[in-house]
């Protein structure tokens, strides 16, 4: 039954129905299929939407209304979210990268960071490489982590490692990258600390990042 409800979402999420994905999930909630589930069925429903605008299936409007049906439904999922609490304390700056304007993974990632309770500040979309260093500077974050959807805006990350040089932060300030422009070879071509595929990754990379 859960496994179908999953399904459901995913299609609903894909034709971009709100009400309906949004009921599904009060259903999910309400059978206490576990949050995590719900969410990568979130991830993989994005995935295709974001594969058909690629071939020229979907056009804006579609990833609009799909965005629109998956927000309110991990609306509903954020209060249930199940992540044990970090053992380690320490701040989070967040944001998408300079050019990235999608704010639904890097959503699901400060949420999942703040059930583990671990300080997080989200700078939103499209922030600037100099504006991460800058925040986490004066929030004294020990970490900074970046969502980066689109690949054009990858090369920006040079320009964050070169920021944190300039105010000799680069080896105070660890940095995480995730998102479906970026993997572990972008992490070691820029020298970066961690790659996470996902939200879970994601709370692990810091934990160990953390320790």
């Amino acid at each position: 039954m859960s496994r179908r409800m999953l399904e459901r979402l995913k299609a609903a999420v894909i034709e971009g129905n709100v009400k309906r994905a949004k009921r599904i999930t009060e259903q999910i909630v309400d059978q206490e299929v576990p949050s995590t589930k719900a969410i990568r069925a979130l991830m993989s429903a994005m995935k295709v939407v974001g594969d058909r605008y690629e071939r020229k299936e979907f056009f804006l409007v579609e990833v609009a209304s799909s965005a629109s049906a998956m927000r309110e439904s991990f609306k509903v999922l954020e209060p249930h979210l199940e992540v044990a609490s970090a053992s380690m304390s320490g701040k989070i700056v967040i944001g998408s990268l300079k050019g990235n304007i999608q704010n639904l993974g890097k959503d699901i990632v400060a949420a999942t960071l703040r059930s583990a309770n671990l300080q997080v500040v989200d700078l939103g979309v499209d922030v600037a490489p100099e504006e991460f260093v800058q925040q986490a500077k004066e929030e004294a974050a020990k970490i900074i982590a970046i969502s980066v959807s689109m690949e054009e805006t990858v090369p920006f990350l040079k320009d964050l490692v070169e920021a944190l040089r300039r105010e000799k932060l680069r080896d105070q300030i660890k940095v995480v990258i995730g998102g479906n422009a970026v993997s572990e070879n972008v992490r070691k071509e820029y020298g970066l600390d961690a790659y996470a595929v996902d939200a879970r990754d994601c709370l692990e990379k810091v934990q160990a990042l953390l320790a």
